[in-house]
């Protein structure tokens, strides 16, 4: 019975956080469901459990967006799983496909559990129904969107099942979930959401994270009509681009600004809650030094490196570059290594508790897809207005009269700059046709732009015809 839950995420998983605050997400009790789920408290703390699982999937997302791609190595060369990963030598038995897996089906089953629950209550009684609601369809859709974005065709789970259920619960495509869970759950998530939040909530999703990850579903999709409708509809709601770029990533300052439309909230202060960034992407070659130069504690990891590909695609004059990769630093001088990426360094008191968010979505990236759109939609001249407030931004010179062709072009090369180290580059490449051209010389094959289903998964159900191993992997 174990195991049969595992394949679908459903062992265990009555387990709910019960917080005093939005960000403070560790389990306080652990309850039955038919008990938690009677006050508009209990819901809203419910769905604070689903966040929580949230984050834990998102510690390891470098390595899908990051490392997979052109943009990142595993230069230290000692962690064997990292290297067969950029390497694409991925086994299916690899601990990270199955823990990323179980992460994002705990997800899913908190927020079906949600749903299922709260929907026969009276609103008088539940006050935020329509809110929770909401934010659960938007915690399934993200949590689907990477399913699908990192392995393919997933089981559709949207009620609990039984162990038989679970047996015939075989792989649904990537277009079934995509049409009957992530576009009517954002759809829905949309109408329901707060356009802001305030104390404790903040950092929940809002109107303008649905309205953006949608977007960026009709991108992935190539429903670039969709796509540029939804993204300009984020554009009137009062997201801005932050003055400074290095501001982003100056964890000295809010970290929900004008720019901020959804990230994955870590909070640092030796409750389990911080992020391994800052730990984890440090050049650990450098011994004690950039730990000393930085004051970050704990050791560093030197598992998401940025690439001298990546380096040369910027003109050296572009702030962006040594925020990204690195080279300047004085330890330089003294240690054989090559670039690293600034964007996740902030003071640490201790290993793996920094206070560094990964953002899911910024406004840039809602611009630069809106360009993208634009472009896609013929509308080239409006395209490149949007693109140029990148450019703009940070002093780059901008660009007029291009054609469609090169205009896409400028385009993806933008979205490599602007949002490089935040886990977009391999998504980039893969939904843009262009990962085997830019990947065959480092070992791609064409089955490799999805990973593999993880092997326990494959074992349990045992049957292909029901739950067969993605091409390639067997």
């Amino acid at each position: 019975m174990k195991r049969i839950f595992n394949i679908l995420i459903m062992t265990s998983l009555i387990m709910m956080s019960c917080n005093k605050s939005f960000l403070d997400i560790v389990p306080e009790s652990t309850v039955t469901t038919d008990i938690l789920y009677k006050t508009d408290k209990d819901f809203q703390d419910a769905v604070t459990g689903c966040y929580a699982a949230l984050r834990s999937a998102y510690n390891d997302m470098y390595i899908y967006g990051d490392l997979r791609s052109d943009d990142s190595w595993h230069a230290l060369g000692n962690n064997v799983v990292m290297n067969s990963i950029n390497n694409f030598a991925e086994s299916s038995s690899e601990s990270v496909f199955a823990s990323t897996w179980r992460n994002y089906y705990l997800v899913i089953f908190r927020a079906n559990e949600i749903l299922t629950k709260i929907e026969p209550l009276d609103p008088t009684l539940i006050k935020n129904k329509d809110r929770h609601i909401a934010e659960a369809k938007f915690l399934r859709a993200l949590a689907y969107f990477d399913l699908v974005r990192i392995f393919g065709d997933v089981p559709k789970i949207t009620k609990n099942v039984t162990i038989e259920e679970a047996y015939k619960s075989g792989r649904a495509s990537a277009d079934l979930i995509y049409n009957d869970i992530i576009i009517p759950d954002l759809l829905a998530a949309e109408s329901g959401l707060l356009a802001k939040y305030t104390g404790n909530d903040i950092g929940r999703a809002t109107i303008g994270a649905a309205k953006s990850l949608l977007g960026k579903v009709y991108l992935t999709t190539h429903d670039f009509v969709n796509a540029e409708a939804k993204l300009q509809e984020v554009t009137t709601i009062g997201y801005t681009l932050l003055p400074k770029y290095q501001d982003l990533f100056d964890y000295t300052k809010n970290e929900h600004h004008a720019e901020y439309v959804f990230d994955i909230e870590y909070v640092a202060g030796g409750l389990g809650l911080g992020s391994h960034f800052t730990n984890s992407f440090l050049p650990k070659s450098t011994g004690s030094f950039a730990d000393t130069y930085f004051n970050i504690k704990g050791g560093l990891g030197e598992l998401n490196t940025p690439t001298m590909n990546l380096f040369n695609a910027f003109d050296p004059s572009d702030p962006r570059r040594i925020l990204s990769c690195d080279t300047n630093h004085l330890f330089f001088k003294f240690f054989q290594i090559s670039t690293f990426t600034r964007k996740y360094i902030v003071p640490t008191a201790s290993l793996n508790d920094s206070p560094a968010n990964w953002k899911v979505i910024r406004y840039a990236d809602v611009l630069l897809m809106y360009a993208e759109a634009l472009n896609e939609n013929n509308k080239t001249d409006l395209a490149l207005t949007n693109l140029n407030k990148i450019r703009a931004r940070v002093a780059m010179p901008t660009f007029t009269g291009l054609t469609k062709d090169q205009t896409r072009d400028k385009i993806y090369l933008e979205r490599r700059l602007e949002l490089a180290m935040e886990g977009h580059r391999w998504f980039d490449l893969v939904r843009t046709s262009r990962a085997l051209t830019v990947m065959a010389p480092t070992g791609m094959k064409n089955y490799n732009t999805v990973f593999p289903i993880p092997l326990r998964e494959i074992q349990v159900i045992n049957n292909p015809s029901v739950f067969p191993q993605n091409q390639g992997y067997n």
